[in-house]
C-alpha cells in the first residue's frame, strides 16, 4: 500500500500497480482550474459516492455535487464524493470540497481547483478505501437496535396512529426495532410536537419538557408516556428533521416561536447569509423555498439550535432522521468559517450531519440522506425518494454497492420504494428480500393520496407500505405470512449483523462489499455488478427483474452453500440459483454465520423485538474446516472448525450451538 499527497502543478507522477501495470498523473493549469489526467488500465471505476446510474462508472462522467432530486435520480445523486478506485488498484481522492466531474473514459481527466490536493493510493481495493477513510477518522457505529427492523410512514401524524401501529405489529407477529415518526412536529419549528401548548420563549430562551401542556393536543396527548411505551415493546423512537428555519404559507397559522427564531436567527447571525450580510434564502421553485437555513459552522449556531431540541432527548427520544441538506443554490454565500456557497453546495451537507452527531449520544442513531466527502463519519445513510418501480430497485442496488465502494458501511433504502402507487406484491417480495440483506432494514412511504387514490379507491387512499397493508390491498392475505418470515430472518441475523458492524468500524471495511472488491483481478466480479457479499460470511443475488424467482449468477472460486437448501456449489463458474431456494443467498465455505439461539427451531423463528445483550448464539459453519469471528459489546468469540471437531474460544456467559451445513 502506497500513498501519496500532491498539491499544485505543474506535475506528472508515476505509480506501480502491480503486474508491471503503472498510471501516469498529470496535473496542468487550464485557466481557473488545473487538468487532471491519468492514464491506467482498467476495467472498472468505483466509488463517487451514491451512484444510481451504475456500480462501474467507466464510460460515463461522474459529477460530483449534492442535489435534491425526487426520484429517477438517473445522474443524479444526494451523496458524492471526488473519490475512486480502480480494479487494478488505483486510488484517487480531490481534496475540494466544489463541484468536479471526473470523465471515466480511455483516460480519466477532470477539471479541479487550482488549490486542491490530490491523494494518490496504490494497493488492494479493500486497502486503499480504508486508506480513504482514514483521512476522515473510522466510521461510528451505530447503537445496535439499528440492525433490527425499521418501520415508517408519512401519514403516522398522532400518538393514536403510532398505537395502531403497534396492534397491528402484534396482531400479525411482525418484529421492529424502530419507529420513524415524520409528521409529529408542528409543522414549523420543526421541534416542538404539534398540538402542545406552551409559553413562547424570546431569543436566548429554550423551552423544557415542563413548560409544555399536551391536554388539549389532539395528536399527542401523551408523547413522554408514548416513548416509553415503545420503549417498553423494544423500539427506538426516531424524530424526522429539517434544516430551516421555515417560512409559513399565507394559509398557515402564524407560529409566535418560529418567527421568533427566525429574528433571533437574523439578528445574531445563525443563520447562512450573502456575502453582502442580507440573509440567505431558498430560492423559489426549491423545497421550502423563501426559508432561511442555519449556518452549522457557528457554534453559536449549534447551542441555540440543539438547545431548543435538548428536551426532546431528555424525554427519551432515541435520534433523529436527518432529511434534507441539499438547500445550497447561490455561490455568493458567506459562512461562519469563511466557506462560500461554491465549497457549501458539497459541504452543507457535512456540516449539517456532523452538527447532529456531536449532538448526540452513544446510544442515540442519526439517519442521513445527504452528504459529501468523508460520509462514513455519519452513522447511517439511506438512498432517499425511489418510486414504486422495478427499475428503481436496480438503481437503489447500485447506489448502495457505489456507497460501499465510496467507504460508507452503513445504508439502507425504502422497500419498494417510498413514492407513487403501491408497489405489487412481486416488487415489496423482492425488495424486501434484498432489505433483509443491507445494513439497515425499513420500509417507508409518502403521504397517503396522489395516484394510489385513483388507482386503489377502495383502500381509502391508504400508502403505507407496512407488510399488511400490501396484503390487503392486493387481496392476497397470505402474503402477510409470506413476508413476516423475511422480517423474523432479518431478527435473526441480528447477531451476526451487528457482529459484522463492528469489525467493519475497526478494520474501516463496508458492509456490502461487490464482488470486485474481494475478486479485483477476477474479470467475471468486474463485470458483475448486482451481487455483493455483505461481511465475510454471505453471498447476495438480488431478484431485479418482474416475477423473478431464480436467477443467473457467478460464484467466486471456493465452496458454497445455499442459505436455504444448504445446497453445496463449486465456484469460480455461473450458475442458476435453485428454484427452491427462497432468494438466492450463499454462505461461504470456511465461514460461520451467528445467528440468533432460536434459531436452532429455524431461521424464520420469532425472537420479537430484542436487539439487546447477546445471551445465546446459534452457529451455521459452512465447509469442512474454517474459522468465524464474533463481536459484540460484551463478547469476543471464536469459532473453529476442522471436520467435526469444533473448539470454541471466548464464550463467558454465552450459550452457544452450532450445526453443519456442508
Amino acid at each position: 500500500m502506497e500513498k501519496r499527497i500532491m498539491g499544485k502543478g505543474p506535475w506528472q507522477q508515476t505509480a506501480a500497480l502491480g503486474k508491471g501495470r503503472q498510471a501516469v498523473l498529470r496535473r496542468e493549469p487550464a485557466g481557473e482550474t488545473d487538468l487532471l489526467s491519468i492514464e491506467v488500465p482498467y476495467a472498472g471505476a468505483y466509488g463517487m459516492g451514491e451512484k444510481y446510474n451504475g456500480l462501474n462508472q467507466k464510460g460515463k462522467t461522474a459529477v460530483n455535487q449534492v442535489v435534491e432530486k425526487f426520484c429517477r435520480q438517473g445522474e443524479n445523486t444526494y451523496l458524492a464524493s471526488p473519490f475512486f478506485v480502480t480494479d487494478t488498484g488505483l486510488g484517487i481522492y480531490v481534496e475540494t470540497d466544489e463541484k468536479t466531474e471526473f470523465r471515466f473514459q480511455q483516460t480519466i481527466g477532470c477539471r479541479i481547483p487550482a488549490d486542491a490536493k490530490v491523494h494518490i493510493f496504490t494497493g488492494t481495493i479493500d486497502e486503499i478505501i480504508a486508506a480513504y477513510m482514514k483521512l476522515f477518522g473510522p466510521a461510528l457505529l451505530p447503537p445496535g437496535y439499528s440492525f433490527g427492523i425499521w418501520i415508517s410512514a408519512n401519514h403516522w401524524n398522532s400518538q393514536k396512529a403510532v398505537e395502531e401501529q403497534l396492534r397491528q405489529l402484534e396482531e400479525y407477529g411482525f418484529p421492529a426495532s424502530v419507529m420513524v415518526l415524520e409528521a409529529w412536529s408542528d409543522e414549523a419549528t420543526f421541534y416542538i410536537w404539534n398540538g402542545a401548548g406552551y409559553e413562547p420563549k424570546p431569543a436566548g430562551g429554550f423551552l423544557t419538557c415542563g413548560e409544555f401542556d399536551y391536554s388539549k393536543s389532539p395528536f399527542w396527548p401523551e408523547p413522554k408516556a408514548m416513548i416509553e411505551g415503545l420503549h417498553e415493546k423494544g423500539i427506538r423512537l426516531v424524530l424526522w428533521q429539517i434544516p430551516v428555519y421555515k417560512k409559513q404559507g399565507k394559509e398557515e397559522p402564524v407560529c409566535r416561536q418560529l418567527e421568533q427564531d427566525r429574528e433571533n436567527a437574523v439578528s445574531k447571525g445563525l443563520c447562512v447569509r450573502r456575502k453582502d450580510g442580507t440573509p440567505y434564502q431558498i430560492p423559489e421553485g426549491n423545497w421550502f423555498a423563501g426559508s432561511l437555513i442555519p449556518d452549522f459552522t457557528n457554534p453559536e449556531t449549534c447551542k441555540d439550535w440543539f438547545g431548543r431540541r435538548q428536551y426532546l432527548l431528555d424525554m427519551g427520544v432515541d435520534g433523529f432522521k436527518t432529511d434534507g441538506g441539499e438547500f445550497i443554490y447561490e455561490e455568493d454565500l458567506a459562512f461562519y468559517d469563511g466557506m462560500t456557497g461554491r465549497e457549501a453546495k458539497n459541504a452543507y451537507a457535512r456540516t449539517y450531519t456532523e452538527a447532529y452527531t456531536q449532538f448526540l449520544d452513544n446510544d442515540q442513531v442519526l439517519f442521513s440522506r445527504a452528504g459529501f466527502a468523508g460520509a462514513h463519519r455519519t452513522p447511517i445513510h439511506w438512498a432517499g425518494d425511489q418510486q414504486s418501480e422495478n427499475g428503481e430497485l436496480y438503481s437503489v442496488l447500485q447506489a448502495g454497492l457505489s456507497a460501499a465502494m465510496t467507504g460508507i458501511p452503513f445504508w439502507s433504502f425504502d422497500i419498494a420504494g417510498f413514492a407513487g402507487p403501491l408497489p405489487t406484491p412481486d416488487l415489496y417480495r423482492r425488495a424486501t428480500q434484498l432489505a433483509c440483506f443491507v445494513p439497515v432494514m425499513q420500509w417507508h412511504s409518502e403521504p397517503d393520496g396522489g395516484q394510489f387514490k385513483e388507482l386503489m379507491a377502495g383502500m381509502d387512499g391508504n400508502n403505507e407500505r407496512s407488510p399488511w397493508n400490501i396484503a390487503k390491498a392486493w387481496n392476497c392475505p397470505e402474503f402477510t405470512e409470506e413476508m413476516r418470515y423475511w422480517h423474523r430472518l432479518r431478527m435473526n441475523l441480528f447477531p451476526y449483523l451487528y457482529s459484522t458492524a463492528r469489525k467493519c468500524v475497526r478494520d474501516f471495511r463496508p458492509m456490502m462489499r461487490p464482488l470486485v472488491y474481494n475478486w479485483q483481478e477476477e474479470p467475471e466480479a468486474v463485470r458483475t455488478e448486482d451481487e455483493y457479499m455483505l461481511g465475510d460470511s454471505l453471498l447476495i443475488a438480488p431478484l431485479l427483474q418482474e416475477e423473478q424467482r431464480t436467477r443467473h449468477l457467478w460464484l467466486p472460486e471456493g465452496c458454497w452453500y445455499g442459505l436455504f437448501t444448504r445446497r453445496k456449489y463449486e465456484g469460480g463458474r455461473h450458475v442458476q440459483s435453485d428454484g427452491e431456494e427462497r432468494f438466492p443467498v450463499y454462505l461461504r465455505g470456511g465461514h460461520g454465520l451467528a445467528c440468533n439461539g432460536r434459531a436452532r427451531e429455524g431461521l424464520s423463528a420469532d425472537t420479537g423485538n430484542g436487539t439487546g445483550k447477546t445471551e445465546d448464539l446459534h452457529f451455521l459453519l459452512a465447509g469442512d474446516t474454517g474459522t468465524e469471528q464474533f463481536l459484540d459489546a460484551g463478547h469476543e468469540v471464536w469459532v473453529r472448525w476442522e471436520g467435526k471437531k469444533v473448539t470454541v474460544e471466548g464464550t463467558g456467559d454465552l450459550h452457544i450451538t452450532w450445526e453443519f451445513v456442508s
